[in-house]
Protein backbone atom coordinates (compact mmCIF):
# COMPACT_ATOMS: atom_id res chain seq x y z
CA UNK A 1 0.00 0.00 0.00
CA UNK A 2 1.40 3.40 -0.99
CA UNK A 3 1.69 5.73 1.99
CA UNK A 4 1.94 9.43 1.12
CA UNK A 5 2.20 12.19 3.69
CA UNK A 6 0.99 15.53 2.37
CA UNK A 7 -0.40 18.64 4.04
CA UNK A 8 -1.84 22.00 3.06
CA UNK A 9 1.79 23.13 2.85
CA UNK A 10 2.32 20.73 -0.07
CA UNK A 11 2.06 21.74 -3.73
CA UNK A 12 0.69 19.17 -6.16
CA UNK A 13 1.91 19.27 -9.76
CA UNK A 14 -0.16 17.25 -12.22
CA UNK A 15 1.79 16.31 -15.36
CA UNK A 16 5.44 15.33 -15.66
CA UNK A 17 6.43 16.94 -18.96
CA UNK A 18 8.83 19.85 -19.29
CA UNK A 19 6.29 22.25 -17.70
CA UNK A 20 5.42 19.98 -14.79
CA UNK A 21 9.05 19.23 -14.04
CA UNK A 22 9.88 22.94 -14.16
CA UNK A 23 7.02 23.89 -11.83
CA UNK A 24 7.93 21.11 -9.38
CA UNK A 25 11.59 22.09 -9.31
CA UNK A 26 10.95 25.80 -8.95
CA UNK A 27 8.66 25.18 -5.99
CA UNK A 28 10.91 22.59 -4.35
CA UNK A 29 14.01 24.73 -4.73
CA UNK A 30 12.11 27.50 -2.94
CA UNK A 31 11.73 25.14 0.01
CA UNK A 32 8.26 23.75 -0.65
CA UNK A 33 7.23 20.09 -0.52
CA UNK A 34 6.01 18.93 -3.94
CA UNK A 35 4.22 15.86 -5.23
CA UNK A 36 4.62 15.36 -8.98
CA UNK A 37 2.11 13.07 -10.71
CA UNK A 38 2.50 11.67 -14.25
CA UNK A 39 -0.04 9.39 -15.93
CA UNK A 40 2.57 7.73 -18.18
CA UNK A 41 5.28 5.33 -16.94
CA UNK A 42 8.02 8.01 -17.05
CA UNK A 43 8.61 11.74 -17.01
CA UNK A 44 9.46 13.84 -20.06
CA UNK A 45 6.21 14.33 -21.94
CA UNK A 46 6.18 15.45 -25.58
CA UNK A 47 9.64 17.00 -25.32
CA UNK A 48 11.19 13.57 -24.77
CA UNK A 49 9.70 12.51 -28.13
CA UNK A 50 11.41 15.27 -30.08
CA UNK A 51 14.48 14.64 -32.18
CA UNK A 52 15.71 18.23 -31.83
CA UNK A 53 14.63 21.61 -30.51
CA UNK A 54 14.39 24.68 -32.70
CA UNK A 55 16.15 27.00 -33.38
CA UNK A 56 19.48 25.60 -32.15
CA UNK A 57 18.72 22.07 -33.38
CA UNK A 58 20.06 20.51 -30.20
CA UNK A 59 18.67 17.26 -28.78
CA UNK A 60 16.15 17.42 -25.89
CA UNK A 61 18.75 15.87 -23.61
CA UNK A 62 20.02 19.47 -23.33
CA UNK A 63 17.07 20.34 -21.09
CA UNK A 64 15.70 17.04 -19.85
CA UNK A 65 18.97 15.67 -18.52
CA UNK A 66 19.49 18.72 -16.31
CA UNK A 67 15.94 18.68 -14.97
CA UNK A 68 16.01 14.96 -14.27
CA UNK A 69 19.27 15.33 -12.37
CA UNK A 70 17.73 18.15 -10.30
CA UNK A 71 14.66 16.03 -9.52
CA UNK A 72 16.77 13.05 -8.48
CA UNK A 73 18.78 15.26 -6.14
CA UNK A 74 15.89 17.09 -4.49
CA UNK A 75 14.27 15.27 -1.60
CA UNK A 76 11.36 17.71 -1.55
CA UNK A 77 10.02 16.32 -4.86
CA UNK A 78 8.16 13.01 -4.70
CA UNK A 79 7.38 11.51 -8.10
CA UNK A 80 4.52 9.13 -8.86
CA UNK A 81 4.15 7.72 -12.37
CA UNK A 82 1.12 5.89 -13.79
CA UNK A 83 -0.86 8.30 -11.61
CA UNK A 84 -4.10 10.02 -12.57
CA UNK A 85 -6.17 12.59 -10.69
CA UNK A 86 -9.80 11.47 -10.39
CA UNK A 87 -11.18 14.12 -8.07
CA UNK A 88 -10.42 17.51 -6.51
CA UNK A 89 -12.45 19.05 -3.71
CA UNK A 90 -11.94 21.89 -1.27
CA UNK A 91 -10.58 25.37 -1.73
CA UNK A 92 -7.30 27.24 -2.10
CA UNK A 93 -5.05 26.25 0.78
CA UNK A 94 -7.09 23.15 1.61
CA UNK A 95 -7.62 20.68 -1.25
CA UNK A 96 -8.33 16.96 -1.09
CA UNK A 97 -7.18 15.23 -4.26
CA UNK A 98 -8.14 11.67 -5.21
CA UNK A 99 -5.51 9.82 -7.23
CA UNK A 100 -5.54 6.48 -9.05
CA UNK A 101 -2.22 4.62 -9.24
CA UNK A 102 -2.08 1.98 -11.97
CA UNK A 103 0.18 -1.05 -11.48
CA UNK A 104 3.55 -1.16 -13.24
CA UNK A 105 4.14 -4.82 -12.37
CA UNK A 106 7.82 -3.92 -11.94
CA UNK A 107 9.14 -2.84 -8.56
CA UNK A 108 12.11 -0.73 -7.47
CA UNK A 109 14.50 -3.69 -7.71
CA UNK A 110 14.61 -3.17 -11.49
CA UNK A 111 18.07 -2.41 -12.89
CA UNK A 112 16.82 -1.85 -16.47
CA UNK A 113 18.91 -4.79 -17.66
CA UNK A 114 16.30 -5.76 -20.26
CA UNK A 115 16.21 -9.49 -19.53
CA UNK A 116 12.41 -9.40 -19.18
CA UNK A 117 12.02 -7.87 -22.64
CA UNK A 118 14.26 -10.56 -24.10
CA UNK A 119 12.16 -13.28 -22.50
CA UNK A 120 8.70 -12.21 -23.67
CA UNK A 121 7.24 -12.61 -27.15
CA UNK A 122 4.11 -10.43 -27.17
CA UNK A 123 4.18 -6.98 -28.73
CA UNK A 124 2.13 -3.80 -28.42
CA UNK A 125 2.13 -0.52 -30.39
CA UNK A 126 5.03 1.67 -29.31
CA UNK A 127 3.40 4.79 -27.87
CA UNK A 128 6.70 6.64 -27.65
CA UNK A 129 7.03 6.35 -31.43
CA UNK A 130 3.37 7.23 -32.00
CA UNK A 131 2.57 3.67 -33.05
CA UNK A 132 5.02 3.69 -35.98
CA UNK A 133 6.61 0.54 -34.55
CA UNK A 134 5.92 -2.12 -31.96
CA UNK A 135 7.59 -2.81 -28.66
CA UNK A 136 7.64 -5.84 -26.39
CA UNK A 137 5.02 -6.15 -23.65
CA UNK A 138 7.92 -5.70 -21.24
CA UNK A 139 9.55 -2.44 -22.23
CA UNK A 140 11.56 0.60 -21.19
CA UNK A 141 9.49 3.68 -22.14
CA UNK A 142 12.44 5.47 -23.77
CA UNK A 143 16.24 5.80 -23.38
CA UNK A 144 15.99 8.74 -20.94
CA UNK A 145 13.11 7.30 -18.92
CA UNK A 146 12.76 8.33 -15.28
CA UNK A 147 12.27 6.26 -13.31
CA UNK A 148 14.68 4.06 -15.26
CA UNK A 149 12.52 0.99 -14.80
CA UNK A 150 10.81 -1.37 -17.19
CA UNK A 151 7.04 -1.70 -17.47
CA UNK A 152 5.09 -4.92 -17.93
CA UNK A 153 2.01 -4.04 -19.96
CA UNK A 154 -1.30 -5.05 -18.41
CA UNK A 155 -2.16 -7.08 -21.54
CA UNK A 156 0.54 -9.58 -20.53
CA UNK A 157 -0.93 -10.29 -17.09
CA UNK A 158 -2.40 -13.78 -16.98
CA UNK A 159 -0.47 -14.91 -20.07
CA UNK A 160 2.67 -17.06 -20.38
CA UNK A 161 4.65 -13.88 -21.11
CA UNK A 162 4.09 -12.65 -17.56
CA UNK A 163 5.60 -15.81 -16.12
CA UNK A 164 8.48 -15.68 -18.63
CA UNK A 165 9.27 -12.12 -17.58
CA UNK A 166 9.20 -13.05 -13.91
CA UNK A 167 11.41 -16.08 -14.42
CA UNK A 168 13.94 -14.08 -16.45
CA UNK A 169 14.42 -11.37 -13.80
CA UNK A 170 17.41 -12.08 -11.57
CA UNK A 171 16.50 -9.29 -9.15
CA UNK A 172 12.91 -10.17 -8.26
CA UNK A 173 11.67 -6.97 -9.90
CA UNK A 174 8.64 -8.47 -11.66
CA UNK A 175 5.69 -8.29 -9.28
CA UNK A 176 2.58 -9.81 -10.85
CA UNK A 177 0.54 -9.18 -7.68
CA UNK A 178 0.58 -5.40 -8.02
CA UNK A 179 -2.91 -3.90 -7.93
CA UNK A 180 -4.47 -0.58 -8.79
CA UNK A 181 -4.42 1.73 -5.76
CA UNK A 182 -6.47 4.74 -4.72
CA UNK A 183 -4.93 7.40 -2.51
CA UNK A 184 -5.98 10.80 -1.16
CA UNK A 185 -3.69 13.79 -0.90
CA UNK A 186 -4.08 16.92 1.21
CA UNK A 187 -2.47 19.83 -0.62
CA UNK A 188 -2.56 23.61 -0.51
CA UNK A 189 -2.32 24.36 -4.23
CA UNK A 190 -2.40 22.53 -7.56
CA UNK A 191 -0.34 23.26 -10.69
CA UNK A 192 -2.11 21.68 -13.65
CA UNK A 193 0.53 20.87 -16.30
CA UNK A 194 -0.99 18.06 -18.35
CA UNK A 195 0.40 19.35 -21.65
CA UNK A 196 -0.89 18.90 -25.17
CA UNK A 197 -1.84 16.22 -27.64
CA UNK A 198 -1.68 16.27 -31.46
CA UNK A 199 -5.01 17.06 -33.05
CA UNK A 200 -6.60 13.97 -34.62
CA UNK A 201 -5.45 14.24 -38.24
CA UNK A 202 -8.10 11.74 -39.36
CA UNK A 203 -10.70 14.45 -38.75
CA UNK A 204 -9.21 16.51 -41.60
CA UNK A 205 -10.93 14.38 -44.21
CA UNK A 206 -9.66 16.14 -47.39
CA UNK A 207 -6.07 15.21 -46.44
CA UNK A 208 -6.68 11.45 -46.22
CA UNK A 209 -4.49 10.76 -43.20
CA UNK A 210 -6.54 7.66 -42.40
CA UNK A 211 -6.60 6.51 -46.03
CA UNK A 212 -3.17 7.25 -47.48
CA UNK A 213 -0.15 5.72 -45.72
CA UNK A 214 2.22 8.36 -47.09
CA UNK A 215 0.40 11.17 -45.32
CA UNK A 216 1.78 11.44 -41.78
CA UNK A 217 1.88 14.02 -38.99
CA UNK A 218 4.71 16.28 -37.90
CA UNK A 219 5.12 14.41 -34.59
CA UNK A 220 5.43 11.11 -36.47
CA UNK A 221 7.99 12.65 -38.83
CA UNK A 222 9.98 13.79 -35.80
CA UNK A 223 10.32 10.18 -34.67
CA UNK A 224 11.27 8.98 -38.18
CA UNK A 225 14.15 11.47 -38.30
CA UNK A 226 15.50 10.48 -34.89
CA UNK A 227 18.36 7.93 -35.01
CA UNK A 228 16.73 6.31 -31.96
CA UNK A 229 13.36 6.16 -33.72
CA UNK A 230 11.59 3.28 -35.45
CA UNK A 231 13.61 3.53 -38.69
CA UNK A 232 16.98 4.35 -37.15
CA UNK A 233 16.75 7.92 -38.44
CA UNK A 234 16.03 6.99 -42.05
CA UNK A 235 13.18 8.99 -43.59
CA UNK A 236 11.17 6.18 -45.16
CA UNK A 237 7.71 6.05 -46.68
CA UNK A 238 5.29 3.95 -44.63
CA UNK A 239 3.75 2.41 -47.77
CA UNK A 240 6.86 0.73 -49.17
CA UNK A 241 9.87 1.61 -47.02
CA UNK A 242 11.49 3.68 -49.77
CA UNK A 243 13.41 6.86 -48.96
CA UNK A 244 11.26 9.98 -49.14
CA UNK A 245 13.34 12.74 -50.71
CA UNK A 246 10.53 14.93 -52.04
CA UNK A 247 8.46 15.98 -49.04
CA UNK A 248 5.52 18.35 -48.66
CA UNK A 249 4.88 20.11 -45.35
CA UNK A 250 1.32 21.39 -44.93
CA UNK A 251 0.93 24.16 -42.37
CA UNK A 252 -2.08 24.80 -40.12
CA UNK A 253 -3.29 21.19 -40.37
CA UNK A 254 -6.26 21.47 -38.06
CA UNK A 255 -5.30 24.90 -36.70
CA UNK A 256 -6.90 28.28 -37.47
CA UNK A 257 -9.93 26.48 -38.81
CA UNK A 258 -13.51 26.93 -37.62
CA UNK A 259 -14.15 23.24 -38.36
CA UNK A 260 -11.26 22.04 -36.18
CA UNK A 261 -9.03 24.14 -33.89
CA UNK A 262 -9.79 27.83 -33.97
CA UNK A 263 -6.47 28.88 -32.46
CA UNK A 264 -2.99 29.16 -33.92
CA UNK A 265 -0.95 26.28 -32.48
CA UNK A 266 2.17 28.45 -32.47
CA UNK A 267 4.81 25.73 -32.87
CA UNK A 268 3.79 24.36 -36.27
CA UNK A 269 5.60 26.80 -38.57
CA UNK A 270 8.85 26.46 -36.70
CA UNK A 271 8.47 22.68 -36.50
CA UNK A 272 8.22 22.43 -40.30
CA UNK A 273 11.09 24.86 -40.85
CA UNK A 274 13.17 22.70 -38.50
CA UNK A 275 12.15 19.49 -40.25
CA UNK A 276 13.35 20.76 -43.64
CA UNK A 277 16.82 20.66 -42.05
CA UNK A 278 16.35 16.96 -41.37
CA UNK A 279 15.57 16.34 -45.05
CA UNK A 280 18.59 18.31 -46.25
CA UNK A 281 20.88 16.57 -43.76
CA UNK A 282 19.73 13.13 -44.90
CA UNK A 283 19.74 13.66 -48.67
CA UNK A 284 21.88 16.71 -49.44
CA UNK A 285 21.32 18.08 -52.95
CA UNK A 286 18.72 15.39 -53.64
CA UNK A 287 16.48 16.78 -50.90
CA UNK A 288 13.35 18.65 -51.88
CA UNK A 289 11.07 20.21 -49.27
CA UNK A 290 7.96 22.21 -50.13
CA UNK A 291 6.11 24.18 -47.46
CA UNK A 292 2.46 24.99 -48.16
CA UNK A 293 1.46 27.82 -45.86
CA UNK A 294 -1.15 30.46 -45.08
CA UNK A 295 1.47 32.69 -43.49
CA UNK A 296 4.69 31.86 -41.65
CA UNK A 297 4.61 32.82 -37.99
CA UNK A 298 8.26 32.81 -37.00
CA UNK A 299 8.35 35.65 -34.52
CA UNK A 300 10.98 37.24 -32.27
CA UNK A 301 14.27 35.35 -32.22
CA UNK A 302 13.05 32.82 -34.80
CA UNK A 303 13.11 35.24 -37.73
CA UNK A 304 16.78 34.50 -38.47
CA UNK A 305 16.03 30.77 -38.53
CA UNK A 306 13.24 31.38 -41.04
CA UNK A 307 15.54 33.48 -43.22
CA UNK A 308 18.12 30.68 -43.19
CA UNK A 309 15.56 28.14 -44.39
CA UNK A 310 14.29 30.50 -47.10
CA UNK A 311 17.85 30.80 -48.41
CA UNK A 312 18.09 27.02 -48.84
CA UNK A 313 17.66 26.26 -52.59
CA UNK A 314 16.20 22.85 -51.70
CA UNK A 315 13.24 24.41 -49.87
CA UNK A 316 10.28 25.91 -51.74
CA UNK A 317 7.43 27.93 -50.23
CA UNK A 318 3.93 27.92 -51.73
CA UNK A 319 1.41 30.31 -50.23
CA UNK A 320 -1.72 28.20 -50.26
CA UNK A 321 -4.14 26.28 -48.08
CA UNK A 322 -4.11 22.83 -49.67
CA UNK A 323 -7.67 21.95 -50.69
CA UNK A 324 -7.34 18.17 -50.87
CA UNK A 325 -4.97 15.25 -51.31
CA UNK A 326 -5.43 12.23 -53.56
CA UNK A 327 -3.19 9.23 -54.06
CA UNK A 328 -1.64 7.94 -57.27
CA UNK A 329 -2.81 4.31 -57.42
CA UNK A 330 0.41 3.07 -58.99
CA UNK A 331 3.11 4.92 -57.05
CA UNK A 332 1.16 5.61 -53.82
CA UNK A 333 2.47 9.18 -54.11
CA UNK A 334 0.22 11.82 -52.55
CA UNK A 335 -0.92 14.50 -55.02
CA UNK A 336 -1.77 17.88 -53.53
CA UNK A 337 -4.47 20.02 -55.13
CA UNK A 338 -5.01 23.70 -54.46
CA UNK A 339 -4.47 27.26 -55.63
CA UNK A 340 -1.23 29.23 -55.23
CA UNK A 341 -2.45 32.60 -54.00
CA UNK A 342 0.71 34.33 -55.21
CA UNK A 343 -0.04 34.26 -58.93
CA UNK A 344 -3.38 32.51 -58.46
CA UNK A 345 -2.82 29.36 -60.48
CA UNK A 346 -4.06 25.89 -59.72
CA UNK A 347 -1.63 23.10 -58.95
CA UNK A 348 -1.61 19.31 -58.68
CA UNK A 349 1.78 18.61 -57.11
CA UNK A 350 3.09 15.10 -56.53
CA UNK A 351 5.34 14.24 -53.57
CA UNK A 352 6.90 11.15 -51.99
CA UNK A 353 5.56 12.00 -48.55
CA UNK A 354 3.25 14.57 -46.97
CA UNK A 355 3.80 15.84 -43.43
CA UNK A 356 0.87 17.55 -41.71
CA UNK A 357 1.99 20.25 -39.27
CA UNK A 358 -0.66 19.13 -36.84
CA UNK A 359 -2.27 21.46 -34.33
CA UNK A 360 -2.00 21.40 -30.54
CA UNK A 361 -4.99 20.48 -28.41
CA UNK A 362 -4.96 20.27 -24.60
CA UNK A 363 -4.28 16.71 -23.41
CA UNK A 364 -6.93 17.15 -20.75
CA UNK A 365 -9.54 19.69 -21.91
CA UNK A 366 -10.92 21.84 -19.12
CA UNK A 367 -14.29 20.08 -19.14
CA UNK A 368 -12.53 16.81 -18.24
CA UNK A 369 -10.68 18.24 -15.24
CA UNK A 370 -12.32 17.09 -11.99
CA UNK A 371 -12.60 20.66 -10.70
CA UNK A 372 -14.27 23.91 -11.72
CA UNK A 373 -11.85 25.98 -13.80
CA UNK A 374 -12.21 28.84 -16.27
CA UNK A 375 -11.34 27.86 -19.83
CA UNK A 376 -11.25 29.31 -23.33
CA UNK A 377 -13.17 27.94 -26.33
CA UNK A 378 -10.33 25.51 -27.14
CA UNK A 379 -10.37 23.91 -23.68
CA UNK A 380 -7.17 25.57 -22.40
CA UNK A 381 -7.32 26.66 -18.75
CA UNK A 382 -7.16 30.39 -18.16
CA UNK A 383 -5.37 32.11 -15.30
CA UNK A 384 -8.34 33.38 -13.32
CA UNK A 385 -9.07 34.13 -9.67
CA UNK A 386 -12.16 31.93 -9.94
CA UNK A 387 -9.83 28.90 -10.18
CA UNK A 388 -8.78 29.42 -6.56
CA UNK A 389 -5.52 27.60 -5.90
CA UNK A 390 -5.47 25.69 -9.22
CA UNK A 391 -3.00 27.17 -11.70
CA UNK A 392 -2.47 26.09 -15.33
CA UNK A 393 1.09 25.68 -16.60
CA UNK A 394 2.60 25.22 -20.03
CA UNK A 395 0.39 23.82 -22.77
CA UNK A 396 -2.48 23.22 -20.38
CA UNK A 397 -2.89 27.00 -20.52
CA UNK A 398 -2.25 27.68 -24.22
CA UNK A 399 -0.46 26.43 -27.31
CA UNK A 400 3.17 27.22 -26.45
CA UNK A 401 6.68 26.35 -27.57
CA UNK A 402 9.11 24.86 -25.05
CA UNK A 403 10.60 28.20 -24.02
CA UNK A 404 7.25 29.82 -23.31
CA UNK A 405 5.94 26.67 -21.63
CA UNK A 406 8.84 26.77 -19.16
CA UNK A 407 8.17 30.45 -18.45
CA UNK A 408 4.49 29.68 -17.85
CA UNK A 409 5.41 26.86 -15.46
CA UNK A 410 7.68 29.11 -13.44
CA UNK A 411 4.91 31.69 -13.11
CA UNK A 412 2.42 29.05 -11.96
CA UNK A 413 4.86 27.67 -9.42
CA UNK A 414 5.25 31.15 -7.93
CA UNK A 415 1.46 31.55 -7.71
CA UNK A 416 1.18 28.19 -5.94
CA UNK A 417 3.95 29.19 -3.52
CA UNK A 418 2.03 32.35 -2.64
CA UNK A 419 -1.03 30.26 -1.73
CA UNK A 420 0.82 27.91 0.63
CA UNK A 421 2.73 30.84 2.13
CA UNK A 422 -0.59 32.48 2.98
CA UNK A 423 -1.74 29.26 4.64
CA UNK A 424 1.49 29.09 6.63
CA UNK A 425 1.09 32.68 7.85
CA UNK A 426 -2.55 32.06 8.80
CA UNK A 427 -1.58 29.01 10.87
CA UNK A 428 1.45 30.62 12.50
Amino acid sequence: MTDVVATNQTILVVGGGISGMTAALEAAECGKDVILLEKNPSLGGRVSQLYRYFPKLCHPTCGLEINLRRIKGNKRVRVFTLAEVTGISGQAGDYTVDVKLSPRYVNENCTACGDCAEAVEGEIPDAFNYGLAKTKVAYLPHPMAYPMRYVLDSSAIGTPDAEKAKAACKYGAIDLEMKEERIQLKVGAVVWATGWQPYDAAKIQPYGYDRYPNVITSVEFERLADPHGPTGGRILRPSDGKEAKNIAFIQCAGSRDENHLRHCSRICCMASLKQTHYVTEKFGDEAKSTIYYIDIRAIDRFEDFYAKVKANPNVKFIKSKVARIVEDENTRNPILHGVDTEGYHRYANEHDLVVLAIGMAPSVPADRIPAQVVADLSGFIQVDEANGGIFPAGCASNALDVNRAVQSATASALRAIQVVNQVARAEA
